[in-house]
């Protein structure tokens, strides 16, 4: 069985079991985090929502919050002396999934 979900502006297909970086949640490491926005189910028949599959969930337990690797974004300017360089790491968090039910 598996589900397509929503989260962080971004449609994820995820099975029971499998883990999974996402855009940063709100949740604390250990706590489980459900998640209401389920765009299809599919096992032997296909449930498809119009946006969303009512009355579904996926339920994931949250292990870890962390940031991913560095980026080096560099901007220039070429005859003008204009160099500046900077860092970004994006948080994410890692999920486990847990459970479809739908």
């Amino acid at each position: 069985m598996y589900a397509i979900i929503l989260t962080g502006g971004k449609q994820l297909k995820v099975e029971v079991g499998q883990k999974i970086f996402v855009e940063k949640l709100d949740a604390e490491v250990g706590s489980t985090y459900t998640f209401e926005n389920v765009l299809l189910i599919g096992d032997k028949t296909i449930k498809a929502g119009n946006p969303y599959v009512e009355g579904a969930t996926v339920t994931a337990k949250v292990e870890k919050q962390g940031l991913g690797k560095k980026l080096v974004v560099f901007k220039y300017k070429s005859k003008a002396n204009y160099r500046r360089t900077y860092g970004h790491r994006q948080p994410y968090t890692c999920l486990t999934i847990e459970s479809i039910n739908g």
